[in-house]
């Protein structure tokens, strides 16, 4: 892994050598020299082999970590990453979808727990003030790598407790016959805060892609209103687009 790196960067050039490296990582990546999957050596083992600093190597990754080429495992290491497609029309779970795709999903627990609802929250799940909630929030991921942060909430109605849910939601819900069957999602472009950008181990201020879903039963009645920070450097929600027929073009 490391031979690609052993030539030298050029000290004498006008362009930054955390460049030069960054550059030098994304056309190995480019040209198959290292593939997805594939972990990244160390900062130290880095430094080593070009001779330059380790702060040096810490700018060329954190550049690639921003652009989505990288991607950190807490406990484990920096690996060259894909990118998840995920249709934007397509209504189901983190779980099963990750599932779907051959990886492991988990969840690092924030909060789990029973309580009255927000104004906003009422309004949008059609409760009164006085009728209580779920609320479930949580760091989503897959094989160990923190992906998203979710934050869900039902009405308390639809499960005896909260321990109900322990991997999937939806699962949780489908035990219960109260799967949503249509949703409706608010796609937003956007910066990671400092709290976000910790959670899900990427720089701060790295793009992200926030989503509110609110779904809803086969009888049309509200069951879950969520906000989701997704990676922008992983996801990629995508849509197909079909030609409008009718009118001409004016």
């Amino acid at each position: 892994m490391l031979q690609f790196v052993k030539a030298r960067l050029d000290g004498g050039s006008a362009t930054p050598l955390y460049v030069q490296l960054a550059e030098r990582i994304r056309g190995q990546i480019r040209d198959g020299v290292i593939k997805i999957g594939d972990a990244l050596p160390s900062e130290r083992e880095l430094s080593e082999a070009i001779g330059i600093s380790r702060v040096t190597v810490r700018r060329a990754i954190e550049t690639l970590l921003r652009e989505g080429l990288l991607s950190r495992r807490h406990g484990s290491g920096t690996y060259i990453a894909p990118r998840i497609e995920q249709p934007a029309a397509l209504l189901a779970g983190f779980s099963a979808d990750m599932r779907n795709r051959g990886h492991k999903p988990g969840s690092i627990w924030l909060d789990r727990s029973v309580g009255l609802p927000t104004p906003e929250e009422a309004m949008t799940l059609a409760l009164s003030i006085d009728q209580p909630v779920m609320r479930f929030v949580r760091v989503r991921t897959a094989d160990g790598e923190s992906l998203a942060i979710e934050r869900a909430v039902i009405p308390a109605r639809l499960l005896r407790s909260v321990k109900e849910v322990e991997d999937s939601l939806y699962a949780a819900l489908d035990a219960r016959n109260q799967r949503p069957v249509r949703g409706l999602q608010r796609l937003q472009a956007s910066l990671a805060t400092a709290d976000e950008a910790k959670l899900l181990s990427v720089p701060a201020g790295a793009a992200v892609q926030r989503i509110e879903r609110r779904s809803f039963l086969a009888s049309g009645a509200p069951v879950e209103f969520t906000r989701s920070v997704y990676r922008g450097d992983r996801y990629d929600f995508i849509t197909e687009v079909r030609e409008l027929r009718g009118e001409s073009d004016q």
